[in-house]
């Protein structure tokens, strides 16, 4: 009589485990853009109606034949600042061989209300300054047609001490800028090299030098920025005048 056979259990399958939630992987795996936490400039309020008519009354008066009295230049006193100026924040920067960049702002924590670019290297313009004073003169063509504001103009000739120098360009703020700008916003008066890697740069490093500067406004067609020594005790290292012409 045969054996019967016992048949094996057949084992229980475990359910499937649940599916795993969807995942979606980000679109752009670059890092975030910095954040700048640099103020906005002020910004100088329509005029007055009283304002309106006083200028008026002043336009109207120079109309008249006038004995001009003797020109008054704008003359430091002895804590270094210049009488009917206003003082900014100016500060210039750039690779060693490469053209240097001037900001200037209201103050350190501020976004800037004009950076240049300007046809002479960086180095050169640090010695220049170093040597003594440095003028640079910046002129543009008066076209009576068009109402734009000194410092809008977008082209500028350049006279360093004298010579001319090539061209300085309004450009816009870049974020490479606000970066510069940014790591700056503590200081109010220094010069240095900003750190970075710049080993493998032919450029040279990446240089800067930060100081007040008395803006003096002559008329709608000239204004001057002067850097003033820290000291007090000698005039400004650097110059800068822009004339429409």
């Amino acid at each position: 009589m045969p054996t019967p056979r016992h048949k094996m259990p057949t084992p229980k399958r475990r359910p499937p485990p649940p599916p795993a939630p969807n995942v979606v992987a980000p679109a752009d795996n670059s890092p975030p853009n910095p954040q700048f936490y640099l103020q906005e400039p002020s910004r100088k309020k329509n005029p007055s109606r009283s304002t309106k008519l006083f200028q008026r009354v002043r336009s109207v008066f120079r109309s008249f034949p006038v004995i001009s009295p003797p020109c008054k230049m704008p003359v430091p006193i002895n804590d270094g600042h210049i009488h009917g100026g206003k003082q900014m924040t100016g500060t210039l920067f750039g690779h060693r061989k490469s053209r240097i960049n001037i900001a200037i702002q209201e103050n350190p924590r501020c976004l800037p209300v004009l950076v240049l670019e300007l046809s002479i290297q960086t180095g050169k313009l640090l010695q220049d300054m170093g040597l003594g004073l440095v003028r640079i003169a910046l002129e543009c063509e008066k076209h009576p047609s068009e109402k734009i504001k000194l410092l809008d103009e977008p082209i500028w000739t350049m006279y360093c001490n004298g010579r001319k120098a090539g061209y300085a360009v309004k450009r816009e703020v870049t974020d490479d800028d606000l970066k510069i700008i940014q790591i700056l916003h503590a200081v109010s008066m220094g010069a240095g090299v900003l750190p970075g890697n710049v080993a493998d740069s032919p450029e040279g490093e990446l240089t800067y030098m930060r100081a007040y500067f008395e803006r003096v406004t002559g008329s709608k067609d000239s204004e001057t920025y002067y850097m003033m020594n820290p000291d007090g005790n000698s005039g400004p290292e650097l110059s800068i005048f822009f004339v429409r012409v």
